[in-house]
């Protein structure tokens, strides 16, 4: 497959995940008697990737996430060539969705930006004001075992056709377990997008939903390959 392709699929990609996952929690999650709520931006997040899985994981492997990319870079899984513009359309990806997300939540009169735009943060900018410790370490676990299950789910003695299930339903419970705790970024993709756009508290946090959740990830897939030694494929596939 032409690099050129696969890196169209990771922007449309990780467009629709960021506007699929922090769209349900701008426009959806509160809504006036019929809001969505945790569980619902929860399983946002989880279909996007189900979705798209089906859609592209043929044709880029459906990463949508630089965490993701370079955990599979790590498990032999992914060139390491095409780590870098990989990450290069999936924060380009991010931050287009964000934009969209940013004119649609303000067609009402409202400023999108003063909620937060469903930015990522610890302390105070934590949904329930954990600390930057307690956000340190559910990034680097929820990552690991997100790379985990996809390394799993994708290699080719897995039952066939299920694997975007297994990663969507994954990052559904992801979802559950740590909105709480940093808004769940799991993605540092995910996390550029809407802080670009609210600036201020949520780009000075951002390092850490980029060092955690890569850090995760490479703890994940190595882990994998450790316990799995002589299984895998050497390109992800659904």
């Amino acid at each position: 497959m032409p690099l050129t392709r696969k890196l169209a699929a990771e922007f449309i990609g990780t467009f629709w995940l960021v506007l699929g996952g922090c769209g349900s929690a701008v426009l959806a999650a509160a809504f006036p008697h019929v809001g969505i709520g945790l569980v619902g931006v929860s399983l946002a997040f989880g279909l996007t990737i189900v979705g798209m899985a089906y859609a592209i994981g043929d044709v880029s492997g459906c990463h949508l996430n630089p965490a993701v990319t370079f955990g599979l870079v790590l498990g032999g899984r992914h060139p390491g060539k095409e780590l870098l513009p990989y990450w290069i359309v999936q924060v380009l990806g991010a931050i287009v969705a964000a934009w969209v997300l940013v004119f649609i939540a303000g067609g009402n009169g409202t400023d999108p930006l003063g909620g937060g735009l469903a930015a990522n943060g610890f302390a105070d900018h934590s949904p329930g004001h954990y600390s930057l410790a307690a956000g340190l370490v559910c990034e680097i676990v929820m990552t690991a075992i997100f790379l985990f299950v996809i390394m799993g789910a994708t290699d080719k003695k897995a039952p066939t056709g299920f694997a975007p299930l297994a990663i969507g339903l994954t990052l559904t419970l992801i979802h559950l377990i740590s909105i709480p705790v940093t808004n769940t970024s799991v993605n540092p993709a995910r996390s550029t997008g809407p802080a670009v756009f609210v600036q201020g508290w949520a780009l000075s946090q951002l390092w850490l939903f980029w060092l955690a959740p890569l850090l995760g990830g490479a703890i994940g897939a190595l882990i994998y390959r450790f316990i799995t030694p002589g299984k895998g494929v050497t390109e992800p596939g659904y």
